[in-house]
């Protein structure tokens, strides 16, 4: 069967924390999805490390804070990610921020920002899940769909002076580091597989998502 299959995969994949009683009122797929969503976590916090290391000019758009205290302000807020510094945007609408040439605050904030409350969004907001929890693979795959062209637009977007918005895998025109993409291509991965996990579940919504035309963000289904 094709879930117990993709249930194996993701054991290997993050790991299996110990039984805990809580357990009892989880599915198997709950459980896969209780992995995944820590997984993506764990790789956002990544991707928030690299970014600012490559681009330290956005850290210090506002002053006294480090790069764990941005990682603290992500962890601090369940549910929706709301900051007051991004004008109140959200999931898409943060990710836009980050090539607003407009925009003069912290574009690696933005992007993190946006990433995870997209992820999270795509999870009901829920840190875990248990037997009543319901998850939609349309979100999940355009939470997927998303993360792609996230990568393609930070890839080949540039401000007016020909350079990229936010320094990722090329730098000075050479591309010198690809842990971006990897990073980026497991996070895809991770949405398109749990969002496989839903529909073969057969009890949890199997709507598909718009498919993501170029550069242009989907809006994430309702």
């Amino acid at each position: 069967m094709k879930i117990i299959t993709v249930i194996i995969a993701v054991l290997f994949l993050g790991g299996c924390s110990g039984y805990e009683l809580k357990n009892l009122a989880k599915s198997d797929i709950d459980m896969v999805a209780d992995e995944f969503i820590d997984e993506t976590r764990v790789l956002v916090s990544e991707l928030t490390v690299k970014l600012y290391g490559r681009n330290p000019d956005q850290l210090r758009k506002t002053q006294g804070l480090s790069v764990e205290d941005r990682l603290q302000q992500l962890r601090s807020q369940s549910g929706p990610l709301d900051f007051a510094e991004l004008g109140g945007r959200q999931e898409v609408a943060a990710l836009e921020l980050v090539f607003d040439p407009e925009f003069r605050g912290d574009r690696v904030f933005a992007l993190v920002v946006g990433l995870s409350g997209m992820l999270r969004y795509a999870y009901g907001y829920n840190d875990e899940l248990f037997m009543f929890d319901q998850l939609d693979s349309a979100r999940l795959l355009a939470s997927a769909e998303n993360v792609d062209v996230l990568l393609w637009r930070l890839k080949h977007s540039r401000k007016a002076n020909g350079r990229p918005f936010l320094i990722t895998s090329e730098y000075r025109g050479i591309t010198d580091n690809l842990s971006f993409e990897r990073l980026f291509g497991k996070l895809i991965v991770l949405q398109e597989m749990m969002a496989r996990i839903v529909d073969d579940s057969g009890h949890r919504g199997v709507n598909r998502a718009v498919k993501a035309v170029g550069s242009v963000f989907v809006p994430l289904p309702l």
